[in-house]
């Protein structure tokens, strides 16, 4: 008989990047590859209106939004577990960090990054601790761990005490994308792409400042996508002088954001921590050089075919960015090698380890019984 997967979806709105991303990515591929898998996705309100294409089998909806953060981790600690136990689930994957905080049924959870535990002074206020409490209960309740990063292995094993060999270490993928190869100058103004959320990992404030050092006769634009509503970092970009130089967005759709790597000069990828750093993937793919952190996270996704900085030193961050608009022909070059590395990263690799977890875990409940 098939197995019954259920899917926890709760958090799921179509904003907020890469767990979203995983998603996406993961369960068609996942549904498509191995016909002995059969999901339900337990879902919000949102989902339970507008069910979402990609996602290989019915929405199951708790009567929370995906908006609400609180309410939301809150429906995941609590309500899912009961929820795919009632539906007769034969495992539970919640694939956005946090997963039940008492075990009713063999559950895997993904733990895309413990941000909150370590670094807690970068998650706002009272949050901070709740967000703490959950992850500490998920990774304690779930049978096994997926992540996505040898980083992440290291920290859920250093700060949480999960022994690493309850841990599955899968990278995640990313879709092949046709697009010209890049040769020589590109028109107009050039232009430095960079996106995310506004939390203070990103380092958007470094990035902006080290914007401020590059002199004005060879400045790039710098195009910031991700914000919602108010953009924190108009106060920064007006402060250093930069409004002439700086454009921040808010989200982007999946066609300007794929229009906008095309024509950048580069993806710069400022951040101080990161679970994996699928930005630096999705720019890969279409022929975009990045130049982003050094930080070991990213030498895992990147490798040797992108340009690293200090992302704690501005003057660095500048001169990397100096360095790679304005060498055309380093440009065509980390194009072509960033793409072919991309091509290792795909998401039938992801669903292949993914499933075989699923399939471990069977057996294993099979054998206890």
């Amino acid at each position: 008989m098939p197995l019954r997967i259920a899917v926890d979806l709760v958090f799921y709105t179509g904003r907020k990047g890469g767990t979203e991303s995983y998603a996406r990515g993961l369960f068609p591929v996942l549904a498509a590859a191995h016909d002995d898998f059969r999901f339900v996705g337990i879902g919000n309100r949102e989902l339970a209106e507008q069910p979402p294409e990609w996602f290989p089998g019915e929405i199951v909806p708790l009567p929370v939004s995906g908006e609400n953060r609180a309410a939301w981790a809150a429906a995941v600690a609590l309500a899912v577990g009961p929820r795919a136990r009632s539906l007769g689930a034969d495992l539970l994957h919640c694939p956005s960090n946090f997963g039940p905080a008492v075990r009713l049924l063999p559950t895997v959870v993904t733990v895309h990054d413990i941000l909150g535990t370590r670094h807690p002074e970068w998650v706002q206020g009272r949050l901070a601790r709740g967000v703490q409490a959950l992850t500490k209960a998920t990774v304690r309740a779930a049978d096994r761990i997926i992540t996505d990063s040898q980083a992440s292995a290291d920290d859920v094993h250093e700060l949480l005490g999960r022994p690493m060999a309850d841990i599955d270490v899968i990278h995640l993928g990313v879709k092949p994308v046709d697009v010209l190869a890049r040769s020589g100058e590109r028109a107009g103004r050039p232009y430095v792409l960079a996106g995310g959320n506004r939390m203070r990992h990103k380092n958007f404030d470094g990035l902006l400042e080290a914007w401020a050092l590059i002199p004005a006769a060879e400045r790039p634009k710098l195009v910031i996508t991700g914000s919602h509503g108010d953009d924190p970092l108009r106060p920064v970009v007006e402060r250093l002088g930069l409004g002439g130089d700086v454009e921040l967005r808010e989200w982007v759709s999946a066609d300007e954001l794929a229009a906008l790597y095309d024509g950048a000069s580069a993806y710069a990828f400022p951040t101080l921590f990161e679970g994996f750093g699928l930005p630096v993937l999705e720019a890969m793919a279409r022929g975009c050089p990045v130049i982003g952190s050094d930080i070991p996270v990213l030498h895992e996704v990147g490798g040797d075919d992108m340009a690293y900085f200090d992302p704690r030193d501005p003057a660095a961050i500048a001169t990397a960015v100096r360095k790679v608009v304005g060498d055309p022909d380093a440009q065509a070059a980390m194009a072509a090698a960033g793409r072919k590395r991309a091509e290792t990263f795909t998401w039938q690799r992801t669903a292949d380890a993914t499933a075989e977890v699923y399939r471990s875990m069977a057996r294993t409940t099979a054998r206890t019984r």
